[in-house]
């Protein structure tokens, strides 16, 4: 299975499209107004504690303050203040923990009111990114991810992931990890850990121990509010997490950003540096790719299956609901039964790319096609947990109930992706009576002989629909042919999907849009 990164850029940021076997499983945006992600550390102040919910509200420069339940302090909180207060009024140098007095662990069941004064300033993580209506929620327990170790400071504990089975290896790894981690930092093995040399291990340790330290020396300067530890872009982290031999193109259409991931790649796996490609194509990068097409078809309310049969999806405040349906695919088997089966297993496999792509989070319920067969049952939800498997969110999928209802409970750290693809008609604003679409071609010739003629441009580019460009292409005679030989010029026509079909644009060479200067016209 081949899986490609494609990274198209805008004034606007950035947006980020994972791709396997050219099919679209993930949709991201990493703009400069996505403050506050996961994995982000602040020093923070606490403005509240409200001693019912056994939690504080903590400021970290978002509208609403962020926050902080008890159990999510840590149990070394009082060595995080103990060492944020003395990094801080610069009575503690050695940032890498070395020979620093761990305090005792808080208690499991206390009150965080013993724990945390009023107005105290704290060293905090994001680990649930702003949504709907509620602020960052937050950790004390602070952490940084590696490619294959996660350092986890004010402890001393190793831990292996539970998805590496081998008892052998689990053990060579903790041997390992013992062995060369610092003091007083704890470590987390991550599955990709496995089978890994001591080199490749000791590397990342190296660099997460530095990132660590080089935002704590930010502590004696940095005032509340501050970000003293970022979180890597949303494109690093998911080659950070998924780079594997199967990731075989990242495209990239900013040369910024394509500098910037070679970097990083070049730091992380060398070999796989020969991946990362510039998009110099004069289409759009999401538009050569064929994903603006995908996103169209993939973010609406009814998705249809390959074979037949399609999904609903509804979102409410509390949950998701999917409808799983047959469609006209009924009489295509012999029995009831079998379709149902065979719809189900498709609507599965598309159920789990869709959680992915929105990045659907809380409570999903979905009803399937009633099967009396249990070991039809069971394969739904053999297949569903399998599918699921690849997702990097926790999730738990429950079986089917006797109703034919699966429930299926997936984290939520960042807001859901959600793209409107009706759109409001460009000519008729939401109105339903437009101007006839047979003119556009009309409207499209009086534009280009204003910009052949008048404005005098050499090499016209055209950015139009699909429906437009095989009107104007099509033919031994074309359109575009006649245009040659009424202007001497030949018109470039490029399909853009993301149009409406009465929009154009005229481009430049370097595809920035030319205004029509109509002023010429009356002067």
């Amino acid at each position: 299975m081949s899986t490609e990164l494609v990274i198209d850029s805008a004034q606007s940021g950035s947006r980020i499209a994972l791709l396997k076997d050219k099919s679209l499983v993930e949709l991201h945006s990493d703009g400069e107004d996505n403050q506050f992600k996961v994995g982000d550390i602040y020093l923070g102040t606490v403005r509240k504690i409200v001693n019912g919910l056994n939690a504080a509200f903590i400021d970290v420069g978002y509208e609403k303050d962020a926050f902080l339940h008890y159990q999510d302090l840590g149990p070394q909180i009082n060595s995080l203040n103990k060492f944020s207060k003395l990094a801080k009024n610069g009575n503690y140098t050695s940032y890498n923990l070395k020979g620093f007095d761990l305090e005792p662990d808080i208690e499991k069941l206390g009150k965080i009111s013993n724990v945390l004064p009023k107005n105290n300033q704290i060293l905090v993580q994001v680990v649930k990114e702003p949504i709907s209506t509620k602020g960052p929620r937050l950790s004390c327990e602070l952490s940084i991810a590696g490619r294959y170790l996660v350092l986890v400071p004010f402890s001393n504990t190793v831990n292996v992931s539970k998805k590496i089975r081998s008892a052998e290896e689990r053990r060579r790894l903790v041997r390992l990890i013992t062995s060369i981690k610092p003091a007083n930092f704890g470590v987390i093995i991550r599955t990709v850990a496995e089978g890994q040399s001591v080199t490749e291990l000791d590397k990342d340790l190296r660099n997460l121990v530095s990132t660590w330290e080089d935002g704590m020396k930010k502590l004696p300067k940095a005032k509340p509010k501050d970000k003293v530890i970022g979180e890597m872009s949303m494109a690093s982290s998911i080659i950070r997490d998924l780079l594997n031999e199967s990731f075989d193109a990242i495209t990239v259409e900013d040369e910024l950003i394509y500098d910037q991931i070679r970097s990083y790649i070049r730091s992380i796996a060398p070999e796989k540096e020969r991946i990362v490609k510039l998009h110099n194509g004069k289409a759009k990068l999401f538009e050569s790719f064929g994903i603006e097409k995908q996103i169209k078809s993939l973010f609406g309310q009814t998705i249809s299956l390959p074979q037949g049969g399609y999904v609903i999806i509804e979102h409410t405040e509390a949950l998701h609901v999917i409808d799983v349906n047959s469609g006209n695919k009924s009489n295509q088997e012999s029995d009831q039964e079998t379709t149902a089966l065979k719809t189900n297993l498709a609507a599965a496999k598309e159920i789990a790319r869709q959680l992915r792509l929105r990045d659907m989070g809380g409570i999903i319920v979905i009803d399937f096609i009633d099967m009396k067969k249990a070991d039809n049952k069971k394969a739904i939800y053999d297949a569903m947990k399998d599918e699921m498997k690849d997702d990097r969110s926790k999730n738990t999928v429950l079986p089917l109930t006797k109703f034919g209802l699966m429930q299926i409970t997936r984290q939520r750290v960042r807001p859901e992706v959600n793209i409107i693809t009706k759109e409001t008609c460009p000519s008729c604003n939401g109105t339903g009576k437009i101007q006839a679409s047979i003119l556009v071609a009309d409207k499209l010739e009086k534009d280009l002989e204003h910009m052949a003629t008048i404005q005098n441009i050499s090499n016209i580019h055209i950015g139009l629909h699909p429906y437009l460009h095989a009107f104007f292409t099509n033919g031994i005679i074309s359109q575009r042919v006649r245009w040659f030989f009424k202007y001497f010029k030949w018109v470039k026509l490029i399909k853009d999907s993301s149009l409406p079909v009465t929009e154009y644009r005229f481009l430049d060479d370097s595809g920035e849009e030319i205004e029509l200067n109509v002023k010429s016209e009356t002067e």
